[in-house]
Parts: C-alpha cells; sequence; structure tokens
C-alpha cells in the first residue's frame, strides 16, 4: 500500500484520529450541563461583586469611624478644661472689679500682676478674649444681651460692653455680656 491510502482528508494518519462517537441522548445532556455551568459561573460572580462591594463599603465605614473616633477625642482633649476655664473666669471678673474700685496704688499693681499671670495661664491654654466693640452688629452667637441703652449706634447694634466674653479655639465659653442701642 502507498502511503496515502492510510491518510485521511486532513492529511493525518488513520491511527492519529480521534473518533467520537455518536450518541443519540449525549448532546443534549451536555448542553444541558454546560447551561448550569454558565448559570453556575454567572451567580459566583454576581456573588463575588456583591461580597467586594460589601466590603468596600465596610473599609470605608471603618475609616471614616476612625477619623470621627479621632475628631471627637482632639475635641475631648481640647476641650476637657473647659470647666475649670470657666471656673476661673468670675476670678478674673473680680480683679476687674477691684481694680475699677481700688485707689491704692500698691494694691492695684499686685492685683494687675496677678491678672496678668492669670491671663497668660488662660492664653496659654488657648483662650481668647472675646473682642466687643460699639457700634458692631449684635452677633447672638457671641454676646448676651442684658439690656439697651440711649446711644448714637444703630439701633440692636452693641452700645457697650459690659462684661468680657471668652472663646477657647474658636468655640465660645461664655458670650460677651453687652447692652444694645435702642
Amino acid at each position: 500500500m502507498d502511503d496515502n491510502e492510510h491518510k485521511d482528508v486532513t492529511g493525518k494518519d488513520a491511527s492519529e484520529v480521534e473518533l467520537v462517537p455518536d450518541e443519540e441522548g449525549a448532546m443534549p445532556d451536555l448542553q444541558a450541563r454546560i447551561k448550569k455551568l454558565k448559570a453556575d459561573l454567572a451567580r459566583s460572580d454576581k456573588e463575588r461583586k456583591e461580597y467586594l462591594d460589601g466590603w468596600q463599603r465596610a473599609k470605608a465605614d471603618s475609616i471614616n469611624y476612625k477619623k470621627e473616633e479621632g475628631k471627637r477625642l482632639d475635641d475631648l482633649i481640647r476641650f476637657a478644661g473647659v470647666s475649670m476655664i470657666e471656673e476661673l473666669l468670675p476670678v478674673l471678673d473680680s480683679f476687674d472689679l477691684a481694680l475699677a474700685g481700688s485707689t491704692d496704688k500698691g494694691m492695684e499693681r499686685g492685683i494687675m500682676l496677678i491678672r496678668s499671670q492669670l491671663e497668660d495661664v488662660l492664653k496659654k491654654r488657648g483662650v481668647a478674649v472675646i473682642q466687643v466693640s460699639a457700634g458692631e452688629a449684635f452677633d447672638p452667637a457671641r454676646h448676651e444681651a442684658i439690656g439697651e441703652v440711649e446711644s448714637d449706634k444703630p439701633a440692636g447694634a452693641v452700645a457697650e460692653a459690659v462684661q468680657r466674653g471668652y472663646e477657647l479655639a474658636g468655640r465660645v465659653i461664655r458670650p460677651a455680656r453687652v447692652k444694645l442701642a435702642k
């Protein structure tokens, strides 16, 4: 026999050709199995995406929580001394009253030194005086109106400051007490 006689149409030897059995019921069964595997793969992909999205949301929530807790802790530390400062402010007011009525120069100088020391301690802790000037607009977040007086200032504007106000890191500890212009 000739070498060409043992080769099929593809050019392969007859011994190399793979035979596929031709069974009637095998083809629909195989297609159903492929369809089921594709459905399982699609479901698995969907679940994977849901799990990934959930994990990413949880991670973002965790990061946001850490940031918020850090800010809350910073505020707690910053404002922990507020009650002590609130107790010191009347002492500062008493010094102001004593200085206003004092006639003895030596006592006045001593009180001024004590007051200055107390102000320095408060400044180191971040306490600042709320500046108030006559004629400025009344700000209920920074001022407390305790009365009205006749004034050449516009009605409703600050006519005079009665008691100093204080703030700590931009937060009002005690509003400035003022009288408003009529």
